[in-house]
């Protein structure tokens, strides 16, 4: 019988993984079954390259929060841990030198930074009928979509810990605590501005904190965008392009700030304190005896609680979720908020009482217990007024935060083919590609960036 040789070809082989091969061999032709050569032979180091290349490219566009950061490799055999490193300014020298003696020297007053690194990863798997039926270059569209996740992933690790930060402004500090900011109504609104632009430069400023390419950064969410942007004295880049490279993601520059835009800034939003329900509506506060006798309440005055309205009434189901939540308690009378966390709940056949870490008053806080009226409502707390969106906008100097960079093993584009499995996959079903990365990324310096937290015209939910 003849026999030929015969190459054969998997899409799912074109990666930078340690277990890619084609498979070189006899084709018999009477079986169809190919008699390998050897081993195999791997694919050229140029496809590696291009795959693994691929797949950085489709994360990189998604690294906004990593743009302004001080940037370190990942260190080979070095442990776990990564060194930034920051600098004190030299004090200024007000003594005037004396004829013909050398003044003492100076020395550098650095600090080091640790932070220790992670891994994340992700793969898709996929089955050997898939990859007898599929039309699509399946590994190229994988790899696109693993790029992007990775991406999106790694920023908001950054995210994370720049929104961590302690040099905080709620709005153009017209309040003092997130839970206090306001959107939706007719005035009163606290949104994006310039004027919260201008106290956070002013912030900078005075902290000395040195400028990235001649101007700040911004990072922002095309929310408080949308409420920036309409200021007569705003620039957009092609009124200044010509003489600066833009940023990934730059939508223009206002009072010596450029701005970058995405949907991953940071949003605290506030999830619904139950299933059913975003608020609950209070009617009366008291406490039974099935009450004292759960060991909640003891006598009636070792913490505040409110009950709520009938479950059968409002469809209002309160379980163990809403512990340790936050809560505004709104009074209707007096139009004002105030803030407490639930420490229990105990529900009985007339409704629901949830007790609070702190007894409240109708118009500040106090020793008595918080007096709610009809129509009084209960909302989630660990955003804005009333349960509103609070974005965050980090405006950052030169130095302000470190992050490790992609290339030099900090993510890794992986393919498994099908059997590389051994007997884990006996009958050759599987195959995968996926991505890893090594991550850190930590303040360097609290006072060269600021967060300002404002709510907005719109609401975009958890991010």
């Amino acid at each position: 019988m003849k026999k030929e040789t015969v190459f054969t070809l998997d899409l799912r082989l074109f990666g930078a993984g340690e277990n890619v091969n084609t498979t070189v061999g006899q084709l018999d032709a009477t079986s169809g079954t190919v008699t390998p050569y050897g081993a195999g032979e791997g694919l050229s180091e140029e496809m590696r390259t291009y795959y693994s290349d691929y797949l950085i490219d489709n994360a990189e566009p998604n690294l906004i929060h990593d743009q302004f950061a001080q940037k370190h490799p990942i260190p080979k055999h070095g442990g776990k841990t990564i060194q930034f490193r920051k600098y004190d300014p030299l004090p200024k020298l007000t003594t005037a030198l004396s004829e013909g003696v050398t003044p003492d020297g100076q020395s550098l007053n650095m600090g080091v930074v640790e932070a220790t690194v992670r891994q994340y990863g992700g793969y898709v798997e996929f089955s050997d009928l898939l990859l007898l039926t599929a039309v699509d270059n399946n590994l190229v569209m994988a790899t696109k979509l693993l790029g992007s996740q990775a991406g999106r992933t790694l920023d908001t690790i950054t995210r994370e810990v720049l929104c961590g930060g302690t040099n905080v402004q709620y709005g153009a500090d017209a309040v003092d605590a997130r839970y206090l900011l306001s959107g939706g109504n007719a005035t009163g609104n606290h949104y994006m501005s310039v004027e919260c632009i201008k106290r956070a430069v002013r912030s900078l400023k005075n902290q000395n904190a040195e400028k990235i390419n001649g101007a700040y950064a911004c990072i922002i969410h095309p929310d408080c965008a949308y409420d920036l942007t309409n200021d007569p004295n705003w620039k957009y880049p092609h009124q200044y392009a010509d003489t600066k490279e833009l940023y990934e993601g730059e939508i223009g520059m206002i009072e010596g700030v450029r701005f970058v835009e995405s949907t991953e800034a940071k949003v605290f939003h506030a999830p619904d304190l139950t299933p059913e329900s975003r608020s609950i509506a209070l009617i009366e506060n008291g406490y039974s005896s099935e009450m004292e006798q759960s060991g909640v309440v003891t006598g009636g005055v070792s913490s505040s609680y409110m009950l709520a309205t009938q479950m059968m009434e409002y469809g209002v189901v309160v379980d163990g979720s809403i512990v340790g939540r936050s809560v505004l308690v709104y009074d209707a009378s007096e139009q004002s908020w105030q803030y407490a966390v639930v420490t229990g709940y105990f529900i009985s056949e007339t409704g629901c009482a949830i007790y609070l870490d702190r007894p409240l008053l109708a118009g500040g806080v106090g020793t008595a217990p918080f007096v709610p009226e009809e129509g009084d409502m209960l909302y989630p707390g660990e955003a804005g007024l009333g349960g509103r969106d609070v974005y965050a906008t980090i405006v950052l100097g030169d130095n302000a935060y470190g992050t490790t960079e992609l290339g030099g093993g900090g993510l890794q584009h992986i393919v498994k083919q099908l059997g590389s499995a051994g007997t884990a996959d006996p009958l050759n079903q599987r195959a995968t590609v996926g991505w890893k990365a090594t991550k850190a990324a930590v303040r360097l310096v609290e006072a060269f960036m600021v967060r300002i937290e404002t709510a907005s015209t719109f609401e975009a939910g958890a991010n």
